[in-house]
């Protein structure tokens, strides 16, 4: 083990530990095309790293539908949450390195901005012995990138944000980590994420370890 270690690593779940965030994309789109819309690139921030309620009312403002906008919010929830279900995929090097941390007994969090019930649904494949704690967004009165989520994870720990670092793959939920004063590592999945002042850059958790992850709060 390294001299110092994170105080904790706060994990997102879409996108970074489990290869969802094209279903995410799909299940928006989907219902798009119902509106009589087609997703682009420019849709990709109002999207991916975002709350179900968002995604829904950026789709029922730019559709003009008459249809309400909580309606979009439960046809969004079920139909990711039957394809997730259909579909967990662990992102490369996700299960190595939390073994690693497991071992090391350094404390975790999963910190989403899923509902709960997708949230359970990875985790009954993934195993919720990897994590200390957990949250998603019903947890928190705001969600990502509002920095409350990680604000949250780390009260729930007893620990000092800026002692844990959060691992990430969207600009949302680098903004919502970096908010709340966190080291983020950041293995960008579909947008690409700039570097900047305690924001480290991977292009794959395989390359992610404990001696890094320690040197970015060290």
């Amino acid at each position: 083990m390294p001299e110092t270690t994170p105080a904790a690593v706060l994990f997102d779940m879409d996108g970074t530990l489990v290869d969802t965030e094209h279903l995410w994309w799909q299940a928006a789109a989907e219902l798009a095309a119902e509106l009589d819309l087609t997703l682009t690139d420019a849709d990709l921030p109002e999207v991916l790293g975002r709350a179900v309620e968002h995604t829904a009312a950026h789709l029922h403002r730019t559709s003009n539908t008459s249809r309400p906008e909580a309606e979009l919010v439960d046809r969004l929830n079920d139909s990711f949450t039957a394809k997730v279900a259909a579909d967990v995929v662990p992102r490369p090097g996700a299960l190595a390195l939390l073994t690693e941390l497991h071992d090391a007994a350094v404390p975790t969090a999963l910190v989403s901005a899923s509902p709960r019930r997708v949230v359970d649904l990875v985790l009954d494949t993934l195993g919720t012995h990897w994590f200390t704690t957990t949250l998603a967004a019903e947890d928190t009165p705001a969600t990502k990138p509002d920095p409350a989520p990680y604000l949250a994870a780390a009260a729930r720990l007893g620990l000092d944000p800026a002692a844990c670092v959060a691992v990430e793959d969207t600009p949302t939920g680098v903004a919502s980590a970096h908010a709340a004063g966190c080291a983020v590592l950041a293995v960008p999945s579909t947008v690409p994420i700039p570097a900047t002042d305690r924001v480290t850059l991977l292009d794959s958790l395989e390359h992610a370890d404990l001696p890094l992850l320690a040197r970015l709060v060290a």
